[in-house]
């Protein structure tokens, strides 16, 4: 099972890194969905599997071109169709794989709605797996928290607004409640605006959040922001990371997309424990 897991994580981290302001985004909503599916008193295998699931839940933007994922302004209709089309694909690709008969329904599902307004299928309440249900919400609430190229991201309070207002429309109720309530507790503090556990992601001087330090990286290693090449030097003092930017950019080779193998590896390692259990 490690295999086969490590190559969905791998697969979904590299779809990740074509977008430059959404380092981290797979972590948190993976993390946010444990955390919700634990406060629900979910088995281990089920918030195993729910878990994966929001890690693997946008595989199908791999299908998006470059020009739509980076477009600095409101999509129009013709790319906002393109988009729609993400959760699908995502089941599509998954097809025939060991593994996807636990992660499907968070991947297909994760933009439907208990109003029955959502894509692709415009399922309502009654029809919403509990990982859809969970997913949806974890995902809304880190795209609002996280800068965007067309907006800055949205104080906590106000994204818990929206989910609030938006409760058995775009949200499932009792799940959302839950959810804001966690993350009113603080329990949410240590994943919103991170990337792993104890690194929060790091600001580009030019372009605002982008920046993915790796647990595995030292001081003085060199990173680069993901948007505009500035290089800048890794800084780790105890606990405390920052960066500071060199005035140079990087070269094509120093910004080609590396894998976190270490976050990963440890996701493989709990999620294959807690997932034999089944």
């Amino acid at each position: 099972m490690k295999p086969l897991l490590q190559s969905l994580l791998v697969m979904a981290w590299m779809v990740e890194a074509r977008d430059p302001y959404s380092g981290g985004h797979l972590w948190r909503v993976s993390q946010y969905c444990r955390l919700l599916a634990e406060s629900l008193g979910l088995n281990k295998y089920e918030v195993a599997r729910i878990t994966l699931g929001g890690f693997l839940h946008d595989l199908g933007k791999i299908s998006v071109p470059d020009s739509i994922l980076k477009k600095p302004g409101r999509l129009n209709d013709d790319e906002y169709e393109t988009i729609m089309n993400h959760p699908e694909i995502g089941a599509r690709i998954l097809i025939g794989h060991p593994l996807a008969s636990l992660v499907k329904n968070a991947i297909l599902h994760h933009h439907e709605r208990p109003d029955g307004a959502g894509y692709p299928f415009g399922l309502d309440e009654g029809n919403l797996s509990i990982d859809s249900r969970i997913v949806s919400i974890c995902d809304a609430f880190d795209a609002m928290t996280s800068t965007r190229p067309y907006r800055h991201s949205l104080p906590l309070d106000q994204a818990l607004k929206d989910i609030k207002l938006n409760l058995h429309t775009q949200f499932d109720g009792n799940f959302g409640h839950l959810f804001i309530e966690l993350a009113h507790s603080g329990r949410m503090n240590t994943i919103l605006g991170h990337t792993d556990q104890g690194i929060p992601i790091q600001n580009c001087l030019t372009c605002g959040p982008t920046i993915v330090v790796r647990r595995s990286q030292k001081s003085g290693e060199l990173t680069y922001c993901p948007n505009c090449a500035a290089e800048a030097i890794i800084e780790k003092n105890n606990s405390r990371i920052s960066i500071h930017p060199t005035g140079r950019k990087g070269s094509v080779k120093s910004l080609q997309p590396k894998v976190d193998m270490d976050l990963i590896g440890e996701y493989v390692a709990t999620s294959a424990a807690a997932l034999v259990i089944a």
